[in-house]
């Protein structure tokens, strides 16, 4: 055990080594995973590593899909709500169909039941790859909000999918009225226990004593209750996480301090950051034995597979994207959507920004090993290699060409509210007036509150200057101020850092007000309009 858990640590300490690599080639970090995968698995030191399929689900999937659904604005969910659900359930349904079709009629003996589950496993695609590569190249909000919604209703729809799929596989038997009639009471029941649960976990944080470290604990246990009370019913418990998920995100404010969103965010980032990782890494570690294992089937003709499917897989999206953008230009004529006339650029990018990632991985590892009458899954192998080669070929294709394409098509904001800058600027110029306002109807006999009414006084003019004439000499003024902060700030760094080496001094109080320079850091940069001008000489 105690020598398990070290290759864990090894594990850990690769992902962060390749992690870092890919910020170095300014890549997606799951396009460098997946290659340092493969290369990890052509070392046997990491060989006794293997996990149970029946634990994949249970582990990886609820805090992943917990903390996507926690990244996800529902304003803006919301706002593009039509274009996600033509996207979500619709275009997993049909990819699924022709996946089943396609593999049913390439590999021999490869049922439709067995096509639907592959189909299920590869549909969704990963909002981590493609929200990361298009926040480097600066694509218009509307589209990232777009791909973060759709990823998320679509992994929920391919899981239930993949259940029913492999439901019929196990059992031998499907038919259609009884599977719909499930699905709808799997879907619905599903979503109303996450919302119950939800509301459960709600109340505890909102009107129960508890601290920062409560509350951090409470949102790591939460998807898991979620889930698990809906799988134990025999309902969604994807669903029950994203919908309870999506409440609790959105009532974030309410139930929980201050001090409990700022840590929460940084422990949530790190566990999904790990998680991620310990996926990827995993199914490449199992590699070997999984080739060795594809028994009739020869490793060329897996890959051919492979390949021949993820064409179909990156073809059939960029279909459904641009149908999707007809179906809404077409209903635009008897209700109101939030783009009319989506054009062909949007669609074409969402189209190939289709990457698949770890929710495949998670649902191709998870795939029993033997059915019920003891005999070994059907073509298990063969399945878990094509999901990895459409993952690898969807990131590595699609991944790296993805950036050059947004580039080329010269993709423009069709939503005519203001720019992001600009609704930075007037976000804290709200702030700043209400500021003010409140101190001109209080009393500001203290020095401090008449100095920073002031201050907030001056700001208040710099911003309007901004607002209306960005880059005039007060907003650069601005900016060699906030800059001259910022080395004041490493300054009082260095002075406390100092005064710490006194032995009389407590350095519980000294990293108390570390921690106050680091949040005061973050306010400074987090209010720049253009954070990377900070960094310039």
């Amino acid at each position: 055990m105690q020598n398990l858990f070290i290759d864990y640590i090894y594990l850990i300490l690769i992902i962060l080594g390749l992690i870092m690599l890919a910020n170095k080639l300014r890549l997606a970090y799951p396009i460098v995973l997946v290659l340092g995968g493969l290369v990890l698995s052509l070392a046997d030191e990491f060989s006794q590593i293997t996990i149970s399929p029946d634990l994949v689900f249970f582990i990886f999937l609820p805090p992943l899909l917990y903390e996507a659904s926690w990244q996800v604005s529902w304003k803006e969910f919301w706002r593009w709500r039509r274009v996600i659900t033509s996207f979500a359930f619709p275009i997993v349904i049909l990819t699924s169909c022709v996946i089943a079709l396609v593999s049913h009629a390439l590999i021999p003996g490869f049922t439709l039941a067995l096509g639907f589950l592959l189909g299920g496993i590869i549909s969704p695609p990963d909002a981590i790859s493609a929200t990361t590569i298009m926040r480097q190249v600066n694509v218009p909000k509307s589209l990232v909000s777009i791909a973060e919604g759709e990823s998320l209703l679509n992994d929920a729809s391919s899981l239930i999918v993949f259940r029913f799929a492999l439901a019929a596989v196990l059992t031998g038997r499907f038919q259609f009225q009884e599977a719909a009639a499930s699905f709808a009471m799997v879907v619905f029941m599903g979503i109303g226990i996450g919302l119950l649960v939800g509301v459960v976990f709600y109340a505890i944080h909102r009107w129960l004593p508890t601290t920062p470290g409560i509350d951090i604990a409470l949102t790591l246990v939460t998807p898991y209750c979620m889930y698990y009370a809906a799988e134990q019913l025999h309902f969604s418990g994807v669903l029950a996480v994203v919908s309870g998920g999506l409440l609790l995100s959105n009532k974030r404010q309410q139930m929980l301090t201050y001090q409990s969103r700022i840590q929460s965010v940084n422990v949530w980032a790190s566990l999904v950051f790990v998680l991620n990782g310990l996926v990827f890494l995993l199914i490449g570690l199992q590699l070997p034995v999984i080739v060795g294992q594809l028994g009739t089937v020869s490793l060329r003709s897996a890959i051919e597979y492979g390949l021949i499917i993820s064409g179909v897989l990156m073809l059939t999206r960029l279909v459904c994207a641009f149908g999707a953008s007809i179906f809404t230009r077409l209903i635009s004529r008897y209700i109101t959507v939030a783009e009319p006339n989506p054009g062909w650029k949007n669609p074409f990018i969402l189209g190939w920004a289709g990457m698949r990632g770890v929710v495949s991985l998670a649902a191709a590892i998870s795939i029993p090993l033997l059915t019920p009458d003891g005999q070994s899954f059907p073509h298990r192998n063969l399945i878990l290699v094509i999901t990895f080669i459409a993952i690898l070929t969807t990131l590595v294709l699609q991944g790296l060409t993805l950036p050059w394409l947004i580039r080329k098509v010269k993709l423009t904001e069709q939503d005519t509210s203001p720019s992001e800058q600009q609704q930075e600027l007037m976000i804290q110029q709200t702030i700043n007036q209400t500021s003010l306002q409140f101190l001109a109807e209080n009393e500001r006999s203290n020095e401090h509150l008449a100095n920073l009414y002031e201050k907030l006084k001056l700001d208040q003019r710099l911003l309007d200057d901004e607002l209306h004439e960005p880059n005039n000499q007060k907003a650069v003024s601005r900016l060699a101020y906030q800059r001259t902060y910022l080395n004041l700030l490493q300054q009082q760094r260095s002075a406390l850092n100092e005064l710490n080496r006194q032995p009389d001094v407590d350095e519980d109080l000294i990293r108390k007000y570390l921690s106050l320079i680091d949040l005061e850091e973050y306010k400074i940069r987090e209010k720049q309009v253009f954070p990377e001008a900070l960094n310039e000489p």
